[in-house]
């Protein structure tokens, strides 16, 4: 399961309570593995934050307050600081070499006495996805069968970058949504306790 905490257009304040809700649920998975991060404006404060873990987080999903006086600013009368936490759609991925259908046939064209007597042509067909390609350029079967993966693995590629691409602007997306009311979870005051 991959999540995002992120501070929205939040102030320090928020970024600050993002790095600490991240602290908090490390303690509380152990399995956690970051993805990516970006700083906030001050040190020790996360802008936004995504990771990965094994353990079902979605009752998390929505927003996190934190109820406590400015450790910025001393004359800010605000104490209620809003986080957002999402989760983000993992990437499918995209299989190994076992998942693959190698198909050999006949090529017609230039190639004299070879023509239609040897199966030159090869098609190869990745399962998983049903993304195809096939080489009948040359005379050799393992040559053709070289430039079809090569042509295939391009195509694959292609497709993580889609996927990538894609996962990153849901990310995106969410971290700009911060619906502040309503609240998930509560945690208060400098040490960042949880209320329950």
């Amino acid at each position: 399961m991959i999540i995002q905490i992120s501070a929205g257009q939040g102030p320090a304040e928020c970024q600050l309570a993002v790095a600490r809700l991240l602290e908090s649920l490390k303690r509380e998975c152990g399995d956690m593995r970051v993805l990516s991060d970006t700083a906030g404006s001050e040190k020790g404060c996360l802008d936004s934050v995504r990771f990965q873990t094994k353990q079902d987080l979605s009752e998390l999903e929505g927003t996190v307050l934190w109820i406590c006086k400015s450790p910025y600013r001393k004359n800010c009368r605000r104490k209620n600081w809003y986080v957002d936490v999402s989760v983000i759609p993992e990437q499918e991925e995209i299989a190994s070499e076992q998942e693959y259908r190698i198909e050999k046939f006949h090529c017609g064209g230039k190639g004299g006495q070879h023509v239609n007597k040897v199966e030159t042509g090869v098609r190869i067909t990745h399962i998983p996805t049903g993304i195809t390609a096939q080489s009948t350029e040359e005379r050799s079967q393992f040559q053709n069968r070289r430039k079809a993966m090569e042509k295939l693995g391009r195509r694959l590629k292609e497709l993580r970058a889609e996927q990538e691409e894609k996962q990153s602007n849901i990310a995106w997306r969410k971290h700009n949504r911060i619906v502040r009311g309503n609240p998930v979870r509560i945690y208060e005051g400098e040490k960042f306790v949880r209320r329950e």
